[in-house]
């Protein structure tokens, strides 16, 4: 089942709506229960997700991935 994007023009507001067929119209905000939505132009996020929450270096030793015991220069 794909998540779309929509936006209510009713209330203004985006969401992202998992949606069970290619057929979302009719499909309701679930904000304000409106069916005035407008599919979005959806860009997905591109690396892994291991990237997106490896932690900081802070310059101790296994603070980070990058230095291993904190020896790289900051």
């Amino acid at each position: 089942m794909p998540i779309y994007e929509f936006h209510c023009e009713q209330c203004g507001r985006d969401s992202e709506i998992l949606v069970r067929s290619t057929n979302w119209q009719g499909t309701t905000c679930p904000h304000c229960g409106s069916k005035r939505l407008v599919k979005q132009f959806s860009v997905f996020a591109s690396g892994s997700r291991a990237e997106a929450e490896a932690p900081a270096c802070t310059g101790s030793p296994r603070s980070c991935c990058a230095c291993g015991g904190g020896s790289h220069a900051h």
